[in-house]
């Protein structure tokens, strides 16, 4: 296929791409800038410039193309206070290639995530629908905006579009990660502990990025109109265990942090590294065939490049 991919030089565009590559698809990906182009370019994949705001843009793309998978989120204004424009954003670039697609049959795969869908249950993909919701007293405004936006791209089924969602584990690591696991890893040499909130018996799904890459070419390929899938290997990895491997890759102390103290510890993080989210992903692996092969969570922890020293 001609595959349009919307954050295509990101964390998870990046493996993306050459997933799709490797399996004989032509990729055509969305730069917002000379170092993407560059980066997309050296990666085998043709460029088109434009941002996640050029509707127009997004729209002739998608109109030319076999299949679209959009990864694209403004994350960068999303954590610092601007969750709901950036899931408006993205609700806007959804619609567009609602318009573009409707009617030919064509995949749209979206990326979503599974963070508080079902607290302190083993979340799966019927959890968090447009008929159950989640527990709303975990989501704010722009969580729950995001939300909607997957049950409209799963609603797109009925205007003759294979949609589908993937949702992705709140960590997606991998050697080069700058997320959640990073944060984590930087709080705790700055703080000179490495802490857990609570008793840290809350857990945490996690997935590879690799294996991540993989079920987006999976959906793509196959995913029946309007599915949910979830990209989980790891089930629940209690935070605790992610503490005691930073703190050993660092040599600190591990040592609890009350919830009162969390905010002050953590920061922005504190109200996701408290929630106890594990998800299943039973049902996806027995649709698609889709096995993570990649190292667990703890596993890559071990490996070191979480810890490389900072650049200065």
């Amino acid at each position: 296929m001609r595959v349009f991919v919307t954050g295509a030089s990101g964390w998870i565009g990046s493996a993306v791409v050459p997933e799709l590559i490797g399996a004989g698809h032509q990729v055509v990906g969305l730069a917002r800038s000379d170092a993407s182009a560059a980066a997309l370019t050296e990666a085998g994949a043709e460029v088109r410039r434009g941002t996640l705001d050029d509707l127009d843009t997004l729209r002739g793309a998608a109109a030319e193309s076999d299949g679209v998978i959009h990864l694209a989120f403004k994350h960068d204004i999303a954590f610092s206070g601007g969750f709901e424009a950036a899931a408006d954003a993205d609700r806007r670039a959804i619609d567009t290639f609602g318009e573009a697609l409707a009617g030919s049959d064509r995949p749209f795969v979206i990326a979503s995530g599974t963070l508080g869908l079902a607290p302190g249950q083993v979340a799966t993909e019927q959890d968090g629908q447009a008929s159950s919701g989640p527990a709303d007293g975990h989501w704010g405004a722009g969580p729950l905006k995001r939300l909607a936006n997957a049950h409209a791209t799963g609603a797109l089924a009925d205007r003759g579009i294979r949609s589908s969602v993937v949702r992705l584990a709140p960590t997606v690591h991998g050697d080069g990660d700058h997320g959640f696991m990073a944060t984590v890893v930087s709080i705790a040499r700055e703080k000179g502990v490495s802490g857990y909130i609570g008793d840290g018996a809350n857990r945490w799904p996690a997935v590879h990025r690799s294996d991540a890459a993989r079920l987006f070419r999976l959906a793509l390929e196959s995913a029946p109109a309007g599915s949910t899938l979830h990209a989980i290997a790891d089930e629940g990895v209690p935070i605790r265990a992610v503490a005691e491997v930073i703190g050993r890759q660092l040599g600190l102390p591990v040592a609890p942090v009350s919830p009162d103290d969390a905010a002050g510890h953590f920061t922005w993080l504190a109200a996701f590294l408290a929630m106890d989210s594990p998800v299943s992903s039973a049902y996806t692996r027995e649709l698609l065939g889709w096995q993570p092969t990649g190292p667990g969570l703890l596993d890559d922890l071990g490996k070191g490049h979480y810890f490389a020293a900072p650049s200065v």
